[in-house]
């Protein structure tokens, strides 16, 4: 089974956002280790628990201190950027790492302020209905095939290593159709939007159009990405998914984001018994958060990749206890070979 991991850069308990960007590589090697496909690293502003705000800069870190893991972006928030720098700095770390880069595209809005510092034009307001075309012009860049009397024709992306690989990521209807009609990877966010998750991929599978463009696919592959939390028992596991299940208690009590992680038992306490580890009731109806004995939850993904019909399953572990973290991913690994 493809596993691959996405990596938020979580500030640790005991330590600083130095410590959570070492953690990233040391994720990274244990994983290559483990047999993953791919880690991707995020992109998150203004959040002071998130270490991992700069993709293509820990994407080289990262890449340096591995061998053979791809390493990409999940995402590249390009509603904020200009296409051909996006461009220019993934062929970079493809010359620097030919073979094992990964473009993975997004979008997003950050709050009113924060949308407004990555601007470059603070005269008007960023446009909210372009995203289909920067994504447009983002992968003519990359494949250099602007047509000859477009003004961007006069101007290349020089890249002498292998072309990234693309993939639009996305929790929306949006991001399923534009994947399938470019012809392009697509990973779903699952832990964002469990709810409409075996809806949105369906119809990107079910509509994809191929394409012979060198960043696109002749058939489609989904990455499905869901938020687990495995560990030696029951118990352990729902200590461990404990931290993330009270943020995001607060998070739908106060519309505000925690700047922490609660440790792992005051956790459980502060949830007041609400603490969840529900079991889905069918693969294509999973849970927001996939919690327990790590042999249980390995059978739950295999029940889940072949539900979905998902070429890879991506992990996402949001803690604060990078031993739990590194030991969640090897007890599945273990299981999911069994």
């Amino acid at each position: 089974m493809k596993l691959s991991f996405v990596d938020i850069s979580a500030t640790p308990y005991q330590g600083d956002r130095k410590q959570a960007l070492r953690d990233t590589i040391e994720t990274a090697q244990v994983i290559e280790d483990l047999g993953f496909q791919r880690i991707w690293l995020t992109e998150h502003h203004n959040h002071k628990l998130v270490a991992g705000r700069a993709p293509e800069i820990l994407m080289a870190a990262v890449a340096e201190n591995t061998k053979h893991i791809r390493v990409g972006s999940g995402a590249i928030l390009l509603n904020h950027y200009s296409p051909f720098k996006v461009a220019e700095n993934f062929a970079t770390l493809s010359e620097l790492y030919s073979g094992r880069i990964d473009l993975g595209i997004g979008r997003a809005t950050i709050g009113r302020f924060t949308n407004l510092a990555l601007q470059p034009n603070r005269s008007a307001h960023q446009q909210a209905d372009n995203s289909t075309e920067q994504l447009v012009e983002l992968l003519a860049w990359l494949a250099n095939d602007f047509p000859a009397k477009h003004s961007f024709s006069q101007v290349k992306v020089y890249n002498d290593g292998a072309v990234p690989n693309v993939f639009l990521l996305g929790s929306s209807g949006w991001s399923a159709d534009t994947a399938a009609q470019l012809g392009l990877a697509y990973s779903f966010a699952g832990f964002f939007n469990p709810q409409q998750a075996a809806q949105i991929t369906r119809h990107y599978l079910q509509d994809f159009q191929g394409s012979d463009k060198i960043y696109a696919h002749k058939k489609p592959r989904l990455i499905l990405g869901l938020a687990v939390f495995a560990h030696e028992t029951d118990q352990l596991a729902l200590e461990f998914s404990a931290p993330m299940q009270y943020f995001h208690h607060q998070l739908r009590l106060t519309g505000v984001l925690s700047n922490e992680l609660a440790p792992e038992k005051e956790a459980v306490g502060l949830l007041n018994g609400s603490i969840s580890m529900e079991r889905m009731s069918e693969p294509a109806k999973f849970p927001k958060f996939i919690v327990g004995k790590a042999e249980t939850v390995a059978q739950e993904l295999k029940a889940i990749k072949a539900a979905f019909g998902a070429d890879e399953i991506m992990i996402r572990i949001m803690s604060a206890n990078q031993k739990n973290k590194l030991k969640s991913l090897e007890l599945l690994t273990k299981h999911l070979q069994d």
